[in-house]
Formats: C-alpha cells, structure tokens, sequence
C-alpha cells in the first residue's frame, strides 16, 4: 500500500494539542502518528487521505491562538519494519501472566503464558499500548472461565466454547493470545496480504494455526463468516471503528463482549455513544499514555 506522510507544525507546540490534532485528523483518514520536534508527522494511506476534512479540522481547532501547517509529501517506498526485522523487541510482560517474545530474545523468566511473535511488524508485538490494553482486557475476561473449568491452569486448558473474531488481525496476535488463554476459535481479517499471510506464520509458531482462521479484506467479509462470537477484538482507529460497529453487532452472540481500541481517550466518548446506539452496555475502559480500550457486553 502507498502511504502519504505529513508533516504537521503546531505553533505554539504542546502535548494536548499534538494529542488533539491526532484524534481529528483520524477522520481523514491517518493510522498512525509520531512526534516530531515541532509537531507531528502523520501516515494515511494514499487512497483514504481526504484532504478536505483535514483542512476542515484544523480551520476548526478549538485551541485558541494555535497555528497548524502541514506538508504533505509521499512516503517513501521501503520496508519500514527494517529495524524490527533486524533487532527485534525485548520480551514484554502483560499484568504478570503473559509474556510476548521474539525468537531473539527470550524472556528470562517463565510466566504462565508465552506467545513468540515473529518481528516484522512493529505494530502488532505487544510493544504498543492500545495491543497490551487488548490483551490485559483477555486475560480478565478468561481468568474466572480458567480458574473455574475445573482443570489446570496451563494454556491447554478446555473451556467453555468461546469463538472469537479479530478485527484488523495484523500480526495475529490478539487471536493468538485469546487461544493461549483457552478460546476455542479465532477468525481474523485485515486488508493488508502481508498481515494475512504473517498471522497464519506466527499461529503456527504458537501451535494454534489448527483453531485460527485469517481472511484478507475488511469488514464486508464478516458477512461470509458462518455463525456468531463470543468475543469481538478490534485495534483500528476511530473512523474505522465507528463505521464498522454495526456490522461487529452484526455477528456477536446474546451476551457477547466487544474489546476495541486503537484511538485516543479523548474519542471514548464518541466510541461509547455508538455502542449505547447498537445496544451494548460499557463494562471497562482502561487508559495508557493518552490511547483507549474500552469493553462492551452485548
């Protein structure tokens, strides 16, 4: 996929208002973000870059006496993971149970749960916020089932049937996790062949690529998938989230859970209103370094 990066100049630069132009600039359609010295530079794909309502967002920011420039220009064309590829990520450790690797570096202790990640995708190891909120949300909600199923606490463990759909799979990690903890089925989508094709690899490194199921589209596949779930997980951003909530509705089962994240705390309010809309009940919201992952029941 062809990427646009834009820079944006905030004068006078803070962190609220780099947070803020983050969350607004979601609705023309940007993924991902970092800090630059002044600002922020910006990643959209080219073909959902909608100019008009950036220009919009930022004619309309509520700051007063901020001034925002931005400088669109294309990205460049090369393999951003390189550094991933070739360094890896040091094992990280989610609330004292789970611990996510790469092949490179293994953890220096054992925890009740291990799940190795291929590192060719910086996004999707664990290393983020909004991925680690998922999984402390899965280990909560498997936690009781796993001390209650009458058997060991080991990642064998048979539970009661649990199905779970992941929404923009990535790395497959979400899906992995959620099997680890004792789920009985994952089914995943993402748009990108790549993560497709390497969250099928990281499943069969963790031994679950007999439970796990990934499609290459976006939400209209959901339509094609039979039957309903127990469990929803979607780390997209906002505008993504907001359009594909009915159809997440769509394949949830009476007293199913939605986990979703990959937008700021300063959109939960936004986020939860859809949900109230679709019928669903908020049961959690957890916040870390400005991003959200809010719970919903069914």
């Amino acid at each position: 996929m062809k990427y646009f990066e834009v820079e944006f100049t905030i004068s006078p630069y803070s962190a609220d208002a780099a947070d803020l132009l983050a969350s607004l600039a979601g609705e023309a359609g940007f993924e991902t973000f970092e800090e630059s010295e002044n600002g922020l530079k910006g990643y959209v794909q080219q073909s959902l870059f909608d100019e008009e309502t950036l220009r919009t967002c930022i004619a309309d920011f509520p700051f007063e006496n901020t001034s925002i420039i931005y400088n669109v220009r294309e990205a460049e064309d090369r393999d951003w993971n390189e550094q991933w590829e070739q360094e890896g990520f040091e094992p990280i450790m989610v609330a004292d149970k789970l611990t996510i690797h790469d092949g490179r570096h293994l953890p220096e202790t054992e925890s009740e749960i291990q799940i190795e990640i291929d590192a060719k995708l910086a996004f999707g190891t664990g290393t983020h916020e909004t991925t680690r909120m998922i999984c402390k949300q899965l280990i909560s909600y498997f936690s009781p089932l796993r001390s209650t199923s009458g058997h060991s606490q080991g990642e064998n463990s048979q539970l009661t049937t649990k199905r779970v759909l992941d929404c923009g799979t990535g790395t497959g990690i979400l899906s992995i996790c959620a099997l680890k903890l004792g789920a009985t089925e994952a089914v995943g989508y993402d748009i990108d062949e790549w993560s497709v094709d390497n969250a099928r690899h990281n499943a069969v490194i963790n031994r679950v690529d007999d439970r796990f199921t990934s499609l290459l589209g976006d939400a209209s596949v959901i339509d094609h998938i039979d039957g309903k779930f127990d469990i929803v997980l979607a780390n997209i951003n906002r505008n993504i989230l907001l359009n594909d909530m009915p159809k997440f509705v769509s394949k949830m089962n009476e007293g199913a859970t939605l986990i979703l994240s990959g937008y700021y705390s300063v959109d939960c309010d936004i986020i939860a209103e859809k949900a109230r809309s679709l019928g669903l009940t908020l049961s959690a919201k957890n916040i870390d370094k400005d991003w959200a992952c809010m719970s919903f029941l069914h």
